[in-house]
């Protein structure tokens, strides 16, 4: 019996390796969620964005002039303006009362985990605006941020 047991523990074993590759195998292939996904693409092509008046975005945004710091190589500093839209008025209330307290360092926190390299390009400033996108939006209790833009962008090496 003794010499048994450890041929059928690896018999076991493979039987149930070979179970779990199939029901994986299995899913992988006669997954339904190809055609839900053409139905998502359908939905959003119907979604047109809601255009907004100059005056209704000059109301809803709202900017954080000059933000001065350094990058994570500290021999690069960045100078830079953001313009922040937001859903609603009262958003905009909000966040005018959390910018200097809560968003500016936010802004400052991320900047400072980034090198320059990361920060090139168009790539690398849409990436800068993700980051702050969704760092900023858990700040805001009444409405959302809609969009971040900069406006304003310099670096330079000290």
């Amino acid at each position: 019996m003794k010499r048994l047991l450890p041929w059928l523990i690896t018999i076991l074993l493979a039987i149930t390796l070979i179970v779990v590759a199939a029901f994986f195998i299995y899913d992988r292939l006669f997954n339904d969620s190809g055609s839900d996904s053409g139905e998502i693409d359908r939905i959003v092509e119907q979604v047109e964005p809601e255009k907004l008046t100059a005056d209704e975005r000059v109301a809803m945004t709202a900017e954080i002039q000059d933000i001065r710091t350094n990058l994570l190589d500290t021999n690069y500093v960045v100078v830079m303006s953001l313009a922040f839209r937001l859903d609603s008025k009262k958003a905009k209330e909000e966040f005018e009362k959390i910018k200097d307290i809560s968003i500016k360092p936010i802004v400052i926190r991320t900047l400072s985990d980034m090198t320059e390299e990361e920060l090139r390009g168009s790539k690398g400033k849409d990436e800068l605006n993700a980051r702050l996108f969704n760092l900023i939006n858990p700040e805001l209790t009444q409405g959302r941020l809609t969009k971040v833009e900069i406006t304003n962008f310099i670096i330079t090496r000290i």
